[in-house]
């Protein structure tokens, strides 16, 4: 199974609230109705089959308004499954099914058929499907909107908001936070007509925000085609495998999975593939009109009103050459703008994905780096450990002693204690000879035995401290009561419960 993990665009340059909006609604929404939908289900799927069932085979029974009215649109536009159901030689469904066929009393047809309208009554009423889903055979106005903000289970929709989140967050930063959501509503609608086009007739209730993030993904090919995508292929349940790959390749042996699903399975699937289809292939179609029509040139110098760094024009330019694959031109304006403000963490984000997409190793190393060391001077632990996390790979140097120990002493400032320790023992064990290790050790040492109740990590890391060939006649005293509080807890039985 492939998965998408990030790509190398993940930094925009404000906080992304419309779309942490949309998934939070999406969120919210499924809090609020999964359960009841799971309940209602079975039960509004079980009564309309049987009305059709009963009507189709005796036309002559007495039916109310809403159910009379249900049972025409279903003759109007599904004349071949109306036609299948008077078959008197078709399969017999259910025991209802067969004990209908059965009796012989007209009376005894009448009285089921107003049992079974009172029950659609009541469920027509209370129903969510009913009201918020999509039915590609009888479709409601509101639906078409609302049932972008449904999901049928828990995997369905941290799918869908995931794919929401990776290509959202950066076209949200390049269309603006008005832009952007029209698009995203539009495309929702779009690509339900699509599923309805492509199921004609069909009674099964869509939910999901599949289509309008196809859209997104089909707008995010058009216009970030070179940007690199981080994947990992899980083979099984224990082994990953990471890589990279351009979204001109990836997105469109995408599409055309989606296409050769929708050709090959049809309906039968359970997966609105052309919804996901039409999407995509609006999201590229309005993307190019966005950007050729001047709306998205509009939106940039909005935004560039309202943030700071855009507005110098180097940063901007770089950008513009960024995306249009123009890599040296782009470093330069960079190293331009670096010589003038040296602190710009935006330029250095934008000069290590220049020197990951032009393979040159040592100098995105580099460029991570110093991103690093204004990330831990901001006291920002989660840049700081996001940008030490990419530092890290095949062929990376250790980091600099001194910047490794500023990143764990960060990390313990921020409460993640076990990463901590983690990264103090792999400092020591990377620089033995050197000051930090010695104080990795002991900070390592001090954290397992007052904070995590590691008592044995704790007398090893105090031990490897003392053993030490640093001198450290300064701390021989911080050590040694290190040694006998470890030793001593260490050897105290555990308390029974705890």
């Amino acid at each position: 199974m492939f998965i998408p993990l990030r790509h190398e665009n993940m930094q925009g340059r404000r906080w992304p609230v419309i779309t942490v909006g949309i998934i939070a609604l999406n969120v919210l929404a499924f809090l609020g109705t999964h359960w009841k939908i799971e309940e209602q289900g079975p039960q509004n799927i079980e009564v309309r089959a049987h009305i059709l069932m009963l009507a189709a085979m005796h036309p002559e029974l007495k039916m109310p308004v809403d159910v009379q009215r249900y049972v025409t649109a279903i003759l109007a536009k599904n004349p071949s499954i109306w036609k299948a159901i008077q078959n008197p030689k078709r399969h017999v469904e259910d025991a209802w099914d067969a004990r209908m066929r059965m009796e012989e009393d007209a009376a005894k047809w009448q009285e089921e058929m107003d049992a079974l309208s009172h029950r659609f009554e009541d469920l027509q009423a209370t129903s969510i499907l009913n009201h918020y889903a999509f039915v590609p055979g009888n479709p409601s106005g509101v639906s078409y909107l609302t049932a972008n903000f449904l999901h049928s289970g828990w995997l369905h929709l941290i799918g869908n908001m995931w794919f929401l989140w990776l290509a959202g967050l950066i076209l949200e930063d390049t269309w603006g936070r008005i832009l952007y959501p029209v698009f995203y509503v539009v495309a929702g609608v779009l690509a339900l007509q699509v599923h309805a086009w492509s199921n004609p007739g069909s009674l099964t209730p869509t939910v999901g925000a599949s289509g309008a993030v196809a859209a997104l993904m089909g707008a995010f090919l058009v216009r970030f085609p070179t940007v690199k995508i981080e994947m990992a292929f899980l083979l099984g349940l224990f082994r990953l495998y990471r890589f990279h790959a351009a979204a001109y390749w990836l997105l469109p042996i995408w599409l055309f999975m989606e296409v050769f699903s929708g050709v090959l399975f049809g309906r039968s699937s359970g997966v609105a593939h052309w919804a996901h289809v039409g999407g995509f292939l609006f999201g590229a179609v309005a993307a190019v009109v966005i950007r050729k029509s001047g709306l998205e040139q509009v939106a940039e110098q909005a935004i560039q009103e309202k943030i700071a760094w855009v507005s110098h024009p180097l940063l901007a330019e770089a950008n513009e050459q960024l995306e249009r694959g123009q890599l040296d031109d782009a470093e330069a304006n960079l190293k331009k703008l670096l010589q003038e403000k040296p602190d710009s963490v935006e330029a250095y984000r934008m000069l290590q994905q220049i020197h990951l997409r032009k393979n040159n190793g040592s100098a995105h190393r580099d460029a991570l780096v110093k991103l690093l060391a204004l990330h831990l001077k901001a006291k920002d632990a989660d840049e700081a450990l996001r940008t030490f996390q990419d530092y890290k790979g095949p062929g990376a140097e250790n980091l600099p002693p001194q910047m490794w120990l500023d990143l764990c002493r960060l990390l313990e400032d921020d409460q993640r204690l076990d990463h901590a320790v983690d990264e103090y023992s792999a400092l020591a064990g990377a620089y033995p000879a050197e000051k930090q290790a010695l104080l990795a050790n002991m900070a390592a040492g001090r954290l397992c035995l007052k904070r995590l109740g590691r008592f044995s990590d704790a007398l090893y890391f105090y031990q490897m401290a003392k053993a030490s060939p640093v001198p450290h006649l300064d701390w021989d005293a911080n050590i040694e009561r290190g040694i006998s509080e470890a030793t001593q807890a260490a050897c105290q039985p555990a308390t029974p419960g705890s």
